[in-house]
């Protein structure tokens, strides 16, 4: 290869938009998968658009082979592909956060004591395998409710919201008992302290350690049965907000304690009484950005930004750094909850188009397929659809939110049982 490279590890999800985005700019894109055989919680990864496909099975082997192409950088596409895309920047000398510090930005126990040695507002938290240690820690720390995760899933996997000490017993051994959506087994509990407010996102690319804010939304979530927090809907905010600036503030500083200084940055972040309080922050794209319905409503997008700071650095700086989005359409992206429990027999079409043909809806997602098993919502990984809408007034939006509600469990037919 003769064209800069551009090295994408585990492009699942939104990773996918990074490929047409370098490859615009004029780059060549190699994937790596982190794992030897695919992630099966999550949709494969279409390969067919890279120059080249890596399977690691050892990050030294994985650098070298790496080392014969003319590789600019290394990206990771989703959560999975954090931890061994700094490990590559790093031995490869292209612009890096760090292997030293990359469990900073993956272990989530590890995230949180690292803004608490900042100096930063974060919640009080114990990591560990012994339910009654946790049990005891809790009883010490002060009135419930407390939240149980896992330390590096994602999309609210395996995470309860415990009001009692049976609650949190229970939970703990429950998370303890299954694997994260990664396939990796829960060795350890991660118990935090429940951070009472209202619930951002805060997108962001950056480079040697500028950034330009790329969007602020609001989440809305549920409680599903089990005491699991579930994503509803998020909402573009504008960026003269006052909360959107001490949260763009926090998250800086949530960025510098954490050495984030190159790339894409998914942050979520609490509004507590207190101020700003980090939930985690994956050093990879938003799960819910798609680069058209971004540039419409925000005007950019990640995904874009990411492969012109790495390709075109000093035009990134330039239009970019320092800076903060600018709404220009309001926005939300919809995560429809089922309770449908089943195999997909056949996708509904005309529900499909129904949902398609409303007035406020940019584009949608039908994230299952015939054969799969659907399943009650628990998570961000089983819901059904992802509906992106955006309109000159959210009234309109809310009135075709309430037409998807309606119609999202009738795009799906399951055979129960």
């Amino acid at each position: 290869m003769t064209r800069p490279v551009a090295a994408i590890v585990d492009a699942y999800t939104a990773g996918q938009y990074l490929v047409p985005a370098f490859r615009a700019l004029g780059a060549s894109v190699v994937h790596v998968q982190s794992t030897p055989e695919l992630i099966g919680s999550m949709p494969a990864p279409d390969v067919s658009g890279y120059d080249e496909v890596i399977v690691n099975d050892d990050a030294a082997r994985t650098a070298a082979r790496l080392a014969g192409l003319p590789v600019v950088c290394v990206v990771a596409g989703m959560e999975p592909g954090v931890l061994l895309a700094d490990q590559l920047s790093d031995a490869l000398g292209v612009p890096t956060n760090g292997a030293s510090s990359a469990p900073l930005r993956r272990d989530k126990h590890a995230m949180i004591e690292a803004l608490r040695a900042a100096g930063l507002h974060c919640a009080r938290q114990i990591k560990s395998d012994d339910p009654e240690a946790i049990l005891a820690w809790a009883s010490s720390e002060g009135p419930y409710p407390y939240v149980v995760k896992p330390t590096d899933s994602a999309a609210t996997d395996s995470v309860f919201i415990c009001q009692t000490p049976t609650d949190l017993d229970q939970a703990v051994r429950e998370v303890r008992g299954r694997k994260t959506i990664y396939g990796k087994p829960n060795d350890e509990v991660l118990v935090q302290s429940f951070l009472k407010g209202e619930e951002y996102v805060v997108d962001m690319v950056s480079y040697a350690g500028s950034r330009y804010v790329c969007g602020v939304w609001q989440y809305n979530k549920r409680i599903a049965v089990g005491s699991h927090p579930i994503y509803d809907t998020e909402r573009l905010l504008p960026a003269d907000d006052t909360t959107v600036r001490k949260l763009i503030d926090y998250t800086n500083a949530v960025l510098d304690a954490l050495n984030v200084r190159f790339g894409p940055s998914h942050a979520e972040v609490i509004c507590t009484p207190e101020g700003p309080a980090l939930v985690e922050v994956g050093t990879r794209m938003a799960g819910n950005m798609h680069p058209g319905f971004h540039d419409r409503c925000a005007g950019a997008n990640q995904a874009d930004l990411t492969a012109l700071a790495f390709l075109r650095p000093a035009d990134f700086l330039q239009s970019y750094g320092g800076t903060t989005y600018q709404k220009r359409h309001e926005a939300i992206c919809y995560m429809t909850p089922t309770a449908l429990e089943g195999v997909v027999t056949a996708i509904d079409e005309a529900a499909v188009a129904e949902i398609s043909a409303l007035e406020t809806v940019f584009m949608m997602n039908v994230k299952n397929k015939v054969g799969d098993r659907l399943r009650p919502t628990v998570d961000l990984f089983s819901s059904t659809l992802r509906v992106f809408m955006t309109a000159e007034s959210h009234e309109d939006i809310a009135r075709d939110y309430s037409r998807v509600r309606e119609l999202a469990d009738q795009v799906y037919v399951v055979r129960r049982g």
